[in-house]
């Protein structure tokens, strides 16, 4: 009897350790998908509804609110700042950080160590804690060139926000992509060079699109930044044309003492939309990219 249960055991252990793993995982999507779903459903109903049951769903479709949230809140407006400071931002730390790893990955010379000891280090600055300094930094240029630039330059332009993230994220981007284009063979490069390419063109043509799950971990991790970014564009958009997380608080703010709470959910619906549609279009190559990274790193 106690031979069975000892052969048992081991069989049993597989199956528990996978309803308990289903069990796990189907929390943490509840998690996820209730309070979206319950945003949603809230951002369709009328000023009236949100007085009784807030699980109650909404007796008509009120797209209104939509339309409230873009014009009258002018969250439209924050929206396209937003869009243009994080493709901005994008395109400014790839422009760097692509070339940075793999001159960092692939050529040695002197310094080269002491680079990676600094772009390490920078993975611990938390860019909040920074971000005084900044704005300081930024009031002292905006002052210095006061003659040719009466109303600042530096201090509420979407370029130079664009232009601070992408400065803060280098270390992490570089980080991933080095150890990336080390686990890519040498071979391939020295093919490409019997052939006459050049360094840039294996660069551009082969390294690039081999580490394109790479690429595309840093774009989704970097997009979530930028675009989530509440502290940075604050202090560096004081005026008009703010980034929508600012935009949101404004209109929490506002609708919060009008009771219109069907606009405000309407744009936290606008502020989360972007962000599921970019995480459906690369999910698989992330998952790529890290399986990669796990594998080979």
């Amino acid at each position: 009897m106690t031979l069975t249960r000892s052969s048992r055991s081991p069989a049993a252990r597989p199956g528990l350790a996978r309803a308990l793993t289903y069990t796990l995982v189907t929390a943490l999507a509840l998690a996820v998908v209730v309070p979206v779903g319950w945003v949603l459903l809230a951002s369709l109903k009328q000023r009236g509804e949100f007085f009784g049951s807030p699980w109650t769903l909404p007796k008509g479709l009120h797209f209104s609110n939509y339309a409230d949230a873009f014009v009258s809140a002018h969250l439209g407006q924050y929206f396209l700042t937003s869009v243009l400071v994080t493709a901005l931002g994008l395109v400014f730390v790839l422009a760097v950080s692509v070339p940075a790893a793999y001159v960092i990955a692939r050529y040695e010379f002197r310094g080269r160590r002491a680079v990676e000891i600094a772009l390490l280090g920078g993975l611990f600055v938390n860019v909040n804690y920074i971000v005084v300094p900044i704005f300081l930094m930024l009031v002292d240029w905006d002052r210095s060139l006061l003659d040719v630039f009466p109303g600042g330059f530096f201090i509420d332009n979407p370029a130079v926000l664009s232009l601070v993230y992408a400065a803060t994220s280098i270390p992490f981007t570089i980080y991933l992509l080095t150890a990336y284009f080390r686990s890519i063979p040498v071979e391939y490069e020295e093919a490409a060079a019997v052939d006459g390419a050049s360094r840039f063109r294996i660069m551009v043509t082969i390294m690039l699109p081999m580490a394109r799950p790479a690429v595309t971990t840093v774009i989704l991790f970097n997009f979530l930044a930028y675009w989530n970014d509440f502290i940075i564009s604050l202090t560096l958009l004081p005026g008009e044309g703010k980034t929508l997380q600012v935009g949101l608080l404004n209109l929490f703010t506002a609708q919060k003492a009008a009771a219109d709470y069907g606009r405000l959910y309407a744009g936290m619906v606008i502020v989360i939309v972007p962000v599921l549609i970019v995480y459906a279009v690369i999910q698989r190559r992330l998952i790529e990219g890290m399986a990669s990274g796990g594998v080979k790193g």
